[in-house]
């Protein structure tokens, strides 16, 4: 993959950004819910129950809801993305609820903050598929005090190799290879083109942990729930009740 990602995708959000005001600030005014199916945060517990006197940074925030929640539980919170038009519509909805948050413009792959500055980091969809994560994963090991935690939520590698080649919707058939994946690139593709996005075998996860030195907590496959019909994001409910279309990673930089 030999194009400039960052820009791609930056131009990506800018021109959809209008796009994610109206669920930014739905989100913004809900409790904790994680991924395209929405699911509760007591059931995946993606948040420290407690974060107060934490500082804590979102990676790749967009329209910063996950900011706002951090912040409600207590937490001192940056949000940094790429997208001035995203981070317009996260300062406004700050100021509508009253909350206290730096957001930044800026690349979560070079995030220019100091070392060890943080306790908590997360990314929703952010950084976790639009960065690359040999690269964004050394970026938070950095910016992580000893003992911090990492949390990341994206695509699962089935629904990328499950998808046609022209963009259509995930099916129960293979389209990509699975060995020594690196992700999609959906700029060119006939329906809904998009940017650049990344992932990995399950394997080439861990040896990337591994290499960095987190420590893996917690891993989860996520399924779209049963009671769900129609698709979300060119993804199936139905296909997404028998293959994982998302996962989250639970990560710890020892002490």
């Amino acid at each position: 993959m030999t194009k400039d990602h960052i820009s791609t995708n930056r131009d990506v959000w800018q021109k959809d950004a209008e796009n994610w005001v109206a669920p930014g600030e739905r989100l913004w005014a809900s409790d904790p819910r994680w991924g395209i199916w929405g699911s509760p945060e007591a059931d995946l517990k993606l948040l420290p129950e407690d974060m107060t006197g934490k500082d804590a940074i979102e990676l790749g925030c967009g329209t910063g809801y996950v900011s706002a929640w951090m912040a409600r539980l207590g937490a001192r919170v940056t949000g940094i993305d790429v997208t001035a038009a995203q981070l317009d519509t996260a300062r406004r909805l700050a100021q509508v609820h009253g909350a206290d948050i730096t957001f930044l413009e800026g690349d979560a792959e070079a995030t220019g903050l100091p070392d060890e500055s943080f306790d908590f980091a997360i990314s929703e969809y952010g950084a976790a598929i639009w960065c690359r994560p040999e690269v964004w994963l050394r970026e938070a090991w950095r910016l992580l005090r000893p003992g911090g935690r990492l949390v990341f939520l994206g695509n699962h590698p089935l629904s990328i190799i499950c998808t046609p080649m022209n963009g259509a919707p995930c099916e129960p058939v293979l389209h990509r290879r699975y060995r020594d994946m690196w992700g999609a690139d959906w700029t060119d593709v006939e329906i809904d083109p998009s940017g650049v996005t990344f992932n990995l075998t399950i394997t080439d996860w861990f040896a990337l942990f591994r290499k960095i030195g987190f420590a893996v907590v917690d891993y989860k496959e996520l399924y779209a729930p049963e009671p769900v019909k129609g698709s979300q994001d060119f993804v199936p409910a139905e296909w997404a009740k028998n293959y994982p279309n998302e996962q989250v990673w639970w990560l710890a930089k020892p002490m």
